[in-house]
């Protein structure tokens, strides 16, 4: 046993956002597969509850534990990268942020990935993030294999040809399979992406939706509440040259504006809400138009320092501007005094059970609040929105869902639960949210 592995801890365990705090029994970095398949083995005689953690960008309870919390750090880095078959195999809790500048230095890509760079690959799939796209699907869709060490120590090898039944719900697996410890990525050789970044109408963007939609390899927009403004975002492949903005304008943009004027602009409104409506006013018209043309990441994802809490829903892509307006005209009527913008984003339908895409082109709707402002009644209100709409709850992001609603709405959850079955059937992997979720 190395001391890498012995190495313990009590001390409380908090997600990003504050919203989650665990007290874990145990708390473990392995740094080995063997070392892990040890640790379960060693909870599971101890009568301890497994998690793994990644980063803590999840807003629920996902990897809350009084058990044992197992911590990545030290299973991070690539492992291979195939240049024949075109993919990248990777350590479970290298950062995402790592994996894209690597794959970088070697002239490759992901083909898509969501606007934030913190999380950990298997943390990041486990909870389905994503990002937009028209024809290019989430992270978790472009996993080719999986390694995840179940409730008895095995090693179990994953993918299209081997464990096909895992492979089809592992890949979005909320952590209740196993602990993954390898993920295989498809690759692409690097290429440019253009951002065409403007300003426009809520009525013209709503109206427009599916036309951008259709027109843009990747669009989204933000809607600032109190306002008939939003942002709109388009980025198209592009032969170059590389153009990337400016250092002076990218840190107007990026930092001042989007991070240190909002941040303060945020402060001042949970302090004050009454002048939410004017600083939205101001804000949504900050932000100028601006194009550029970068490698991926560079394009994809943003840095965003000002801490907040999310709920999202994925919605049938035909309902989303009916939500949206639904949304709009519910904060109108209301005394809720909204800071932070509504993100909408798409994707199209893929083949992962839990996948908040399965099955159906969807389209998805964010709502945020400062860290520390009161989010209850606001996200009450847009979750009965949304459920109205056959909605599904991302799975890191803040929701009152259970498994008797999520079994609804999902037509493969069935065949989740029954590998879940077989593979923990003592709920090693247990905790409050997922017997929330999944039942149990």
């Amino acid at each position: 046993m190395t001391e890498t592995y012995a190495r313990t801890a009590t001390s409380p365990w908090r997600n990003w956002a504050g919203t989650v705090t665990a007290r874990p029994a145990r708390t473990v970095s392995p740094a080995s597969v063997d070392e892990l398949a040890e640790a379960l083995r060693r909870a599971s005689e101890d009568g301890l509850r497994v998690k793994p953690v990644g980063t803590g960008h999840s807003f629920t309870a996902t990897a809350a534990t009084d058990g044992l919390l197992i911590r990545p750090d030290l299973l991070t880095g690539i492992r291979e990268i195939d240049r024949k078959a075109m993919t990248v195999t990777v350590e479970a809790g290298t950062p995402l942020k790592r994996l894209n500048t690597a794959l970088a230095r070697e002239g490759l890509s992901l083909t898509n990935m969501g606007d934030i760079m913190e999380q950990t690959v298997a943390g990041a799939t486990s909870t389905g993030t994503h990002g937009t796209g028209r024809d290019s699907a989430s992270i978790s869709a472009q996993i080719r294999a999986l390694e995840l060490v179940t409730a008895d120590g095995t090693v179990m090898r994953c993918s299209e040809t081997e464990n096909a039944d895992v492979f089809a719900v592992a890949r979005i697996g909320l952590g209740a399979l196993g602990v993954i410890t390898a993920i295989t990525f498809a690759v692409e050789p690097v290429f440019l992406l253009t951002a065409r970044e403007e300003p426009m109408s809520f009525d013209q963007v709503t109206t427009e939706f599916d036309q951008l939609v259709a027109e843009n390899e990747h669009f989204e927009f933000y809607w600032f509440p109190h306002t008939g403004n939003c942002n709109t975002k388009r980025n198209n492949r592009s032969a170059g040259p590389a153009a990337p903005p400016g250092k002076v304008s990218a840190w107007i943009e990026d930092e001042l504006l989007s991070n240190g004027v909002f941040q303060v602009a945020c402060a001042l409104g949970r302090a004050v809400p009454a002048t939410i409506p004017s600083i939205a006013s101001i804000s949504s018209r900050a932000l100028s138009a601006r194009t550029y043309t970068d490698i991926p990441y560079k394009v994809f994802t943003s840095p965003r320092r000002v801490r907040f809490v999310e709920m999202e829903y994925a919605l049938p892509r035909e309902a989303a501007v009916e939500a949206l307006r639904e949304v709009r005209a519910m904060v109108d009527r209301s005394p809720l005094r909204i800071s932070f913008p509504v993100e909408v984003r798409t994707a199209p339908a893929d083949d992962i059970a839990l996948s908040t895409a399965s099955g159906r082109e969807s389209a998805y709707i964010a709502v945020h609040l400062y860290r520390g402002t009161p989010y209850q009644g606001y996200f009450t209100a847009v979750e009965r929105i949304m459920t109205a709409h056959g909605g599904r709850p991302h799975w890191g992001k803040i929701n009152t869902r259970d498994a008797a609603y999520l079994s609804g709405v999902y037509p493969r959850f069935g065949e989740f639960t029954a590998v879940r079955d077989r593979l923990d059937p003592d709920r090693l992997f247990g905790n409050d949210y997922l017997r929330r979720v999944l039942g149990d």
